[in-house]
């Protein structure tokens, strides 16, 4: 049931000003653990925003919504993709989060590694369901912000949502305020996209917590610049094939390695995509082609990274995945299978602390005679979480 009281989300939405418009919309479908965008940024603030904590009205502006106006950081917040989440969790305002689309795409264990950082999973609020998404869970969340694409709700024809329905959330719940950016190969997403570290810096500007986020970026580039200082020479990197595959895969979906937040582990240690110069397209909402061994064994890739497999253990995934590769009539000829360079994907959606746990973990096994062990301070990324600038 809906009420007509006002409430502190209410209040939110009525002293937030939205410049610009929706993008229009394109049937389309997730895909199960995705076999369902980056690019450059607008100026940001426009207001008195002055790092962690400010008493004064401030606007942040990102696409495809525009401008948003707060006159306060949002209290309880809403998001469907897990990267966001994480970015959430490394400004300290994880404990504000009411919902998660897909909790089976939100992999939490990497805060176990940070001494005082966690977030309640189970108390997580799942969008998505088996008919979709329904729109009543936004009045039950009652959020003072949904940190999510708008588009990506109304072009997902699985979700069951019309532009009517995120217009009426919009007015009155909260207002929608994020970008699509894990994959840059949706027709339908013809506005700007933006790069992990940029998304991450809109979102710490509507919570006012800067200092965390130019913190976190301090540390993510020094982080980079040291593993690639340590990279092979160019000649002498591998080819990779990135695809989704389940437990005894026959047929996969292929990525592209070379856009979107959900691969940057891959273009940061400068890996070459297998798929250059084959006029395979990668896996989007609208193309949901799939390539077999045999097409596989053509490419015959240095490397092959399966995703759909984050909840196993890399002795889980070799057991499993690889095992069942190597017994294979056709796959057990991949040179990948033969040297045991099969290792699992990656996540489909990566924020600033997940994001250094997988760079880490690709650059130990892409690299091992070069990296090995933590790659990043641990300590220092929870002391950053924790405000302790």
């Amino acid at each position: 049931m809906h009420t007509d009281e006002p409430t502190r989300r209410a209040v939110l939405a009525g002293t937030t000003t939205v410049l610009g418009a929706v993008a229009g919309c394109v049937s389309g479908r997730e895909h199960e653990d995705e076999p369902t965008g980056e690019g450059s940024t607008d100026d940001g603030t426009d207001g008195s925003s002055n790092g962690d904590g400010t008493e004064d009205s401030y606007t942040v502006t990102m696409e495809p919504v525009g401008t948003l106006e707060f006159d306060e950081p949002p209290q309880q917040w809403a998001t469907y993709f897990s990267g966001y989440a994480d970015m959430g969790v490394a400004l300290g305002v994880g404990d504000r989060l009411v919902s998660i689309g897909n909790a089976g795409r939100y992999h939490t264990r990497y805060y176990d590694e940070l001494e005082g950082v966690s977030i309640d999973d189970d108390g997580l609020t799942q969008l998505i369901g088996d008919g979709g998404i329904d729109k009543e869970v936004f009045y039950e969340l009652d959020a003072d912000l949904h940190v999510m694409d708008p588009n990506w709700l109304i072009e997902n024809g699985f979700f069951g949502l019309e532009q009517s329905d995120v217009d009426e959330i919009a007015e009155s719940v909260a207002p929608f305020f994020g970008n699509v950016i894990f994959r840059r190969t949706d027709e339908w997403h013809d506005y700007r996209y933006y790069s992990l570290y940029e998304a991450f810096e809109k979102v710490a500007q509507v919570f006012d917590r800067t200092e965390r986020y130019e913190a976190f970026a301090t540390l993510h580039d020094e982080f980079l610049e040291r593993v690639r200082a340590d990279l092979p020479p160019a000649s002498e990197r591998p080819t990779a094939l990135l695809v989704w595959g389940g437990d005894e895969p026959e047929a996969f979906s292929p990525y592209r390695i070379g856009e979107g937040t959900s691969k940057k582990q891959w273009r940061d240690l400068e890996i070459v995509d297998a798929l250059d110069g084959t006029g395979i397209d990668g896996l989007s909402t609208d193309e949901r082609g799939q390539i077999d061994y045999e097409t596989m064994l053509e490419v015959d890739p240095d490397v092959l990274l399966v995703r759909g497999h984050e909840a196993k253990s890399a002795a889980e995934f070799e057991e499993s995945v690889l095992g069942y590769m190597r017994e294979h009539p056709v796959a057990s000829s991949l040179t990948a299978v033969q040297e045991g360079q099969v290792f699992r994907g990656g996540p489909l959606y990566q924020g600033p602390i997940i994001n250094l746990f997988t760079t880490e973990r690709a650059a130990t096994q892409l690299y091992p005679d070069r990296f090995d062990g933590e790659l990043f301070d641990r300590d220092r990324v929870a002391e950053i979480v924790r405000g302790e600038l």
